[in-house]
């Protein structure tokens, strides 16, 4: 059984050393904020004599200091209203220990037999944390501007590495029509095509949302578009269509499918309508399932077969050189009804006819 202390003095004693026992500063205040007990933490934290501090008024300490506008707030204002208060933020610069983040809890105690008044005030210094995360957030702010400056420079390069492009694509594509060698027109245009291809790239990564990713159905279209643009004469029309799903692929992966397609489509253009024929098809598709995806360059011409088409040029090799660093395979189907080559990822199965 929990037995009653004898006498008043043996009371403040025990109160004293629970007080002492608390390891966060610690003040006991009567109705006035006249100090009654302080907790050792207490003294050794804000530097002040016991002798100096029992019985006098907490504004009055250290010559003044405790004189904080938030601290007469907290016991002044809330405690009356609230009784008790708890993560209260009080700054303040210390003549001694330097500028102080505390946080305080308050209660007012009331007794039943009496009416006086007793004011428990924990503080707890977070004056630490507060500057380790004033630190982070400049270290956050620093790092956003760098990342800023870094998305301008990158866009700045993107643009200037685009029109770097399209002029060398310019001169090679008027050195071809200056040039008397057919072969050497036609080898010319090829490389015209090779660097548009990339052009393109560089343009999707300059025009979208994010610098690291270009939406892979609209890349394809212009890409098509541009080589039928520029391949493609009246005397022979050829459609060239593109069904990609919806997607976005990196930057890195798209150059390396922007130049396959591009040798396949011009690899179509150039052999597979050896002579005008109605309805001439080249159908560019793109699928993709999770992480996999399939690449298809169809058309509805002559087919290998019927047209004696050497296997290992340039455009063969590039192909063959690509499909290997983005760790895919390829296939070949050429018959009379055309020919498709498909460039897969993984085991992928397609869902879309080939050009017909």
């Amino acid at each position: 059984m929990f037995q009653p202390i004898a006498n008043i003095h043996d009371a403040q004693t025990l109160a004293q050393a629970i007080v002492n026992t608390i390891t966060e500063p610690f003040l006991v205040l009567d109705e006035r904020f006249c100090v009654l007990a302080a907790s050792r933490s207490f003294y050794k934290t804000f530097e002040v004599d016991p002798a100096q501090t029992q019985g006098t008024l907490l504004y009055a300490l250290g010559d003044g200091q405790w004189d904080i506008p938030a601290l007469r707030l907290l016991l002044e204002t809330i405690i009356p209203e609230k009784t008790a208060m708890d993560g209260f933020e009080v700054e303040h610069d210390f003549p001694r220990i330097g500028p102080r983040t505390m946080l305080l809890n308050a209660r007012k105690v009331l007794y039943d037999h009496s009416p006086a008044v007793t004011i428990l005030l924990a503080f707890n210094d977070i004056t630490a944390r507060r500057v380790i995360e004033r630190e982070k957030e400049e270290l956050l702010r620093r790092t956003e501007d760098l990342l800023q400056q870094k998305d301008v420079l990158l866009r700045e390069m993107e643009h200037r590495v685009a029109n770097s492009l399209q002029i060398i694509a310019s001169i090679l594509l008027l050195k071809a029509r200056s040039v008397t060698s057919e072969e050497t027109r036609q080898h010319l245009k090829d490389a015209h095509q090779r660097v548009l291809s990339v052009a393109e790239v560089q343009r999707h990564l300059h025009t979208s949302i994010g610098v690291d990713e270009i939406d892979v159905g609209s890349y394809l279209s212009k890409l098509c578009g541009s080589l039928v643009s520029s391949m493609i004469g009246e005397t022979q029309p050829i459609e060239v269509t593109v069904a990609a799903e919806d997607g976005r692929i990196d930057s890195h992966r798209a150059v390396s499918l922007g130049l396959i397609v591009t040798e396949l489509v011009l690899n179509a253009i150039k052999y597979a309508f050896p002579q005008e024929k109605t309805g001439a098809r080249i159908q560019v598709t793109f699928e993709t399932a999770g992480s996999d995806w399939k690449l298809t360059v169809s058309d509805n011409g002559v087919g290998k077969i019927a047209n004696d088409v050497p296997s290992k040029g340039l455009g063969t090799a590039i192909v063959e050189a690509l499909v290997r660093q983005l760790d895919a395979r390829v296939e070949t189907i050429s018959d009379t009804d055309g020919t498709s080559v498909s460039v897969t990822r993984a085991t992928f199965t397609s869902r879309v006819p080939r050009a017909a």
